[in-house]
């Protein structure tokens, strides 16, 4: 199996964002949503790696207002599968005491035999803000054991407090860190006009 395909990242993603009213420098409003239908982004242009020598976990955000901006299929997936997880992710967020929440689509994949991974070790800087995760919702199983094969990933749903997703951020795994969500950035804005555009055009006859 090849890493990070479009396949499986697309049939295990999900999307929950929301910001409460006490987070409103963080939070979108609905009303600046882009048009769902007419994206074209894939998931790896909005998608953030990380490396070690021994794994690469790969980050996606999934707020309404990046993953609009993908393909339709993509986004439809997500969609369908944001309903078919509500729950367990209202569940992890009340448990940690809060009524809304960021996710992020979370995915290790072992370079090598017998890779272990800190799920903990997982965290956002925004703004002199680190976020760390209030929640966990795990997708694949086995999720719990820490520990995969070479060419094996395990997957699962991180929950933050809200966070500013439309700004810049730096994520950080252990002592690496990445800076790729401003490239990301800048590609969300490019295809938001895009969007804007094509949903302003009449349908093909």
């Amino acid at each position: 199996m090849r890493p990070f395909s479009h396949s499986w990242t697309s049939a295990l993603c999900v999307a929950l964002a929301a910001c409460g009213p006490a987070h409103q420098a963080a939070a979108q409003d609905a009303s600046d949503l882009p048009p769902a239908g007419f994206g074209s982004l894939r998931q790896d242009q909005v998608g953030i790696r990380l490396t070690t020598p021994v794994l690469s976990v790969r980050v996606v955000p999934l707020d309404e207002h990046v993953t609009r901006l993908l393909a339709p299929d993509v986004y439809r997936s997500l969609r369908d599968m944001r309903q078919s997880r509500a729950d367990d992710i209202a569940d992890a967020a009340r448990s940690a005491g809060h009524d809304s929440v960021t996710a992020f689509m979370v995915t290790f994949f072992g370079l090598q035999p017998s890779v272990r991974f800190n799920p903990d070790e997982l965290y956002i800087s925004s703004q002199n803000v680190t976020y760390r995760p209030i929640g966990i919702v795990p997708i694949t199983p086995r999720w719990s054991e820490n520990l995969l094969d070479q060419r094996q990933q395990a997957a699962a749903i991180y929950l933050f407090e809200p966070i500013p997703i439309l700004r810049h951020f730096t994520l950080f795994y252990g002592t690496q860190s990445s800076e790729a969500w401003g490239e990301s950035l800048r590609q969300l804005n490019v295809e938001r006009a895009r969007v804007l555009t094509r949903a302003q055009q009449p349908p093909p006859q």
